[in-house]
């Protein structure tokens, strides 16, 4: 009976003035939730002027009063030498700092990779540690590590305005460890993609060429330290937003096990989604400054300030041992076809590993489709999405994410539907929207525990054959930019083995030839989908770009991984970073 009256209310001249109306406010509401965001941008955009500016000033300053310094001879130093210099006093914390604020802030004219300067960084010079393994070395940081009173924005206009009341507690052990952090750097929108680009800071170029990303989501950090504005970063990595960055702007990248390094702190856009691990690791030019940086954050006070963190020191005597390795190794996942130059890159550090005097065995984890499609994608979207959309109400949405918040957005019936008719076309991207929906607490335990007898399944099978150590390809070279965003089968390499739960690090081993650029003529992917003819139009017009290898161990075996990557480093030639 009532919906009777309700709807003869709402029929005729009535229901019409009523539909119009809620039309209208729809279109307010949506026109005031822009208006926001463009204020939100704009007021990011003058902060990040302002800091800049800050930064030029205060290197202009130092310079003046400090004419007779030999700043690229600084900007030379490997790490280590830079801190033996500072620790011996040859050079001073301010040298360091100021001379590689000057450089970043060149650096950043050619990138837009830096968002803003932490400027108490200066105050901060006199109360370094002394005693600290990185005493008086600037480090910069991805955006998403909390720093008290800095925003961190993730791209987004809600986060804008709103500074973080204390630092994280990887940055308070950098800073009782004598580092000085000096810059927050550029992020993609909400961090879920492997470009680098958002509304408030925009886009993040790759400093070997300006028409190519500098991968993501850690894109800044690999923008700002392949171009020498940075020694020692700190990044993150829930896909491969470490390793994507250091491989397409030629440096080095860990990705630990997940709780190694505490991620107490982090700002990120969706909480409590444990079945695919986020971690935190270094980025840097070389493997011997990953080690040093693991090896300083890896103390008692680490393990004081997060007694969640395992209290395992750094194992000096894994990371220097000269032991003949066992090496696993694979050219190809048969998901993602490797680019000529990634096979190159790869069967080259192979044969050089045997000549080294290492084992070399042929090993493919089992089942990659599965663990990509069904246990990646559903572990990290087990709630529909629903967590991931609420950040971006009433704000714009970048291109880098390519389809990802539309896709999303559609009802839950419509992407199985479209699933559906999809999987004799496109089954990997049928795959992937089937997995994009949101669970019951029993079926999410059921992929969670999926997810562990799987990682138990390739122990297993790295156990049958005693190997210390796995090699495989890295996606590379650098894609232009905005492809990321619509080649997301490409993350494969990287994806599987935050999966797993395995420290994962890269390596440049190599750069693109004419000959690998010819040869991408004829790449043609397995699949022949979107998500294959996206990459081959994207890796084109590279010659001279970086190539790397990825190196692989057992969860909490980060020190031999490392042993493994300083190998790799020292046979193949590395590649020379942009000037």
């Amino acid at each position: 009976m009532m919906l009777d009256e309700l709807w003869a209310a709402l029929s005729g001249a009535s229901g019409v003035a009523l539909a119009c109306c809620l039309v209208a406010t729809t279109v307010v509401l949506r026109w005031r939730g822009r208006r926001t965001a463009r204020g939100a941008a704009a007021r990011a955009r003058q902060r990040q002027q302002a800091a800049l500016e800050n930064m030029d000033k205060a290197a202009q300053r130092f310079r003046l009063q400090n004419p007779d310094l030999d700043s690229e001879a600084l900007l030379a130093l490997p790490l280590p030498q830079l801190v033996q210099k500072l620790h011996g006093g040859e050079l001073s914390p301010e040298a360091a700092l100021f001379t590689y604020v000057g450089k970043a802030w060149e650096v950043n004219k050619g990138t837009n990779c830096v968002t803003t300067y932490l400027a108490d960084c200066e105050t901060q010079l006199s109360q370094a540690p002394r005693q600290g393994l990185l005493y008086g070395v600037p480090v910069s940081l991805k955006e998403c590590f909390s720093y008290k009173g800095q925003d961190s924005t993730l791209g987004l206009s809600l986060n804008e305005g709103v500074p973080a009341e204390c630092d994280s507690v990887v940055v308070q052990v950098l800073k009782l460890q004598g580092a000085v952090p000096f810059v927050h750097t550029n992020i993609p929108q909400s961090m879920f993609s492997y470009d680098c680009s958002n509304p408030l800071f925009g886009q993040t170029i790759n400093p070997w060429k300006s028409s190519k990303s500098p991968g993501g989501s850690s894109g800044g950090e690999g923008a700002l330290i392949g171009a020498g504005g940075s020694p020692l970063g700190l990044g993150t990595d829930i896909g491969g937003s470490i390793r994507f960055p250091s491989a397409f702007c030629g440096i080095c990248g860990l990705k630990p096990t997940g709780n190694r390094l505490s991620k107490s702190g982090l700002k990120g856009c969706v909480y409590g989604q444990v079945a695919v691990q986020l971690s935190v690791g270094p980025m840097a030019r070389d493997v011997e400054s990953l080690a040093l940086c693991l090896r300083a954050l890896l103390c008692e006070d680490m393990f004081r300030l997060d007694p969640t963190v395992p209290p395992l020191p750094f194992k000096e005597e894994v990371y220097t041992s000269s032991q003949p390795l066992r090496v696993g190794y694979y050219e190809t996942d048969n998901y993602t076809m490797p680019t000529p130059a990634m096979r190159r890159a790869l069967l080259e550090t192979k044969q050089s590993l045997e000549a080294a005097g290492h084992t070399l065995v042929p090993f493919l984890p089992s089942n990659i489709p599965h663990a990509l499609e069904n246990l990646s994608t559903g572990g990290l979207f087990s709630d529909g999405g629903s967590s991931f959309l609420q950040n971006f109400k009433g704000d714009f949405v970048d291109p880098c994410l390519g389809d990802l918040v539309s896709i999303l957005k559609l009802p839950r019936w419509l992407r199985g539907l479209l699933a559906f008719l999809l999987k004799p076309l496109l089954p990997r991207l049928a795959a992937f929207l089937s997995s994009m929906k949101s669970r019951s607490a029993g079926k999410l335990w059921e992929l969670q525990h999926e997810i562990e007898v799987y990682r138990n399944s390739v122990i297993a099978q790295w156990r049958a054959l005693d190997l210390d150590v796995l090699l495989t390809p890295m996606l590379g070279p650098a894609m232009d930019l905005n492809a990321p965003g619509r080649a997301t089968g490409a993350v494969s390499y990287t994806l599987l083995y935050n999966c797993l739960n395995f420290p994962a690090g890269v390596v440049p081993v190599t750069t693109v030839t004419a000959e690998d650029e010819a040869q991408m003529e004829h790449y043609r992917g397995y699949f022949g989908d979107i998500w294959d003819k996206v990459l081959q139009k994207a890796m084109k017009k590279s010659v001279g770009l970086p190539v790397a290898v990825q190196c692989v161990a057992l969860p909490w075996q980060e020190e031999l991984c490392l042993r493994f990557m300083r190998e790799v480093e020292r046979l193949m030639t590395p590649a020379k970073r942009p000037a």
